[in-house]
């Protein structure tokens, strides 16, 4: 009988390996399988959600830019291929929204951000390199350089803050897609997205590249698109209205707004005030806010304390509350100049910064031109 031949090592490994991977793939078909992970399901997106790629393409823009185009006689199809290039902007709602409710107003830190060294120093060098269009504009409006200096001052420290949002994006976020949780102003940046179409056609700008704030605000002044349309002005007569690199464009259109909504030639902002110690008095003084409506006499009969030279020759005055946290308030009595720098932003806060800068910028005015002091705001006793 033949024997059969011997494995040899090699051989017995090969087959030790082949029979332990056999009972693996049985034990493997035996044992029941694992679920895999649950894949997430995407995401679901709301209809009503804004369309952030291509706005031409809703049927409300659309009708929008028609009308717009219809009634201004601007080329349909550039209005529309304009709003179809403009996109949707998150930060511009988030930034739209007011402050969460309860913060408390700082009239101390409000002010310390723009009443600084930095920002006086160059308001300094600002007014120097604009000083004949601010002389010019005091002549023709009566509004003397040191406001306007601070306006610009505080809107866009001298050309270094004016935005970079394309505006056409920001006033057609707020246009069409503008946020819930507070007032809507749709309707309002409608109007502006129109009036800066037409802006652009009439001068021939690239919509596309026009920057400006988050609201749409544009340019050294922070205009809207209406103001410029409205108050805007060709300074230096070179036959375009620049708000940009222009000073002499920046200062006629500050100035000219002002005056257009009231400014008084020579009459002071603020005076001087200490309210009524009486509660109920001083309650009633504050009931028409920072609007003008009692006469020097009649402050100092309801309580307040003023000047000796504070007359009725100002005309109304407004006793303004300014908070300071949770430290004693600061008042002053508004003039109507005051309420007219108010048209420009509606706060009493912006107002008062406004004045207390364009006091700072006249105190460290070294050259000849005479200008009454502003008040400082005062705090209450």
């Amino acid at each position: 009988m033949n024997r059969l031949p011997s494995a040899s090592p090699r051989r017995t490994r090969r087959l030790t390996t082949l029979l332990a991977l056999s009972c693996l793939s049985a034990a493997t078909l035996a044992a029941p399988h694992k679920a895999k992970p649950a894949t997430k399901p995407a995401a679901v997106i709301s209809d009503d959600s804004p369309d952030v790629v291509i706005y031409g393409q809703r049927e409300d823009v659309v009708q929008f830019g028609r009308a717009l185009a219809a009634t201004n006689q601007l080329d349909p199809d550039w209005v529309l291929s304009q709003l179809a290039q403009a996109r949707f902007q998150p930060r511009v709602t988030q930034l739209v929204m007011p402050p969460p409710a309860g913060t408390p107003k700082n009239w101390a830190a409000y002010r310390a951000r723009f009443v600084e060294p930095q920002r006086i120093g160059a308001g300094l060098r600002w007014w120097q390199d604009n000083a004949e269009a601010l002389t010019r504009a005091e002549a023709r409006y009566g509004v003397p350089p040191e406001i306007v200096t601070a306006i610009v001052g505080v809107e866009t420290f001298y050309g270094r803050l004016t935005g970079s949002f394309k505006v056409i994006d920001a006033l057609a976020t707020l246009s069409f897609d503008f946020p819930s949780g507070r007032s809507d102003r749709s309707a309002f940046y409608r109007d502006e997205l129109g009036a800066f179409l037409r802006w652009c056609a009439a001068e021939k700008r690239d919509p596309q590249s026009v920057l400006g704030s988050f609201a749409g605000a544009i340019g050294l002044p922070q205009f809207m698109p209406s103001s410029i349309l409205k108050y805007a002005v060709d300074f230096d007569g070179d036959g375009r209205i620049d708000l940009n690199t222009h000073g002499d464009d920046v200062v006629g259109s500050v100035a000219h707004y002002l005056a257009e909504f009231g400014w008084q030639r020579g009459l002071v902002p603020t005076v001087a005030v200490t309210p009524p110690a009486e509660v109920r008095e001083k309650a009633l003084m504050l009931v028409n806010d920072i609007t003008p409506s009692l006469s020097a006499s009649q402050m100092r009969e309801h309580g307040a304390i003023l000047p000796a030279d504070a007359t009725d020759a100002l005309g109304p005055l407004a006793l303004v509350e300014l908070q300071n946290g949770g430290e004693a308030p600061s008042y002053v009595a508004g003039t109507r100049n005051f309420y007219v720098i108010t048209r420009y932003n509606w706060s009493a806060y912006y107002a008062m910064a406004v004045v207390d800068l364009a006091r700072a910028l006249r105190s460290g005015r070294t050259d000849s031109v005479a200008a009454p002091a502003v008040p400082a705001a005062s705090a209450a006793p």
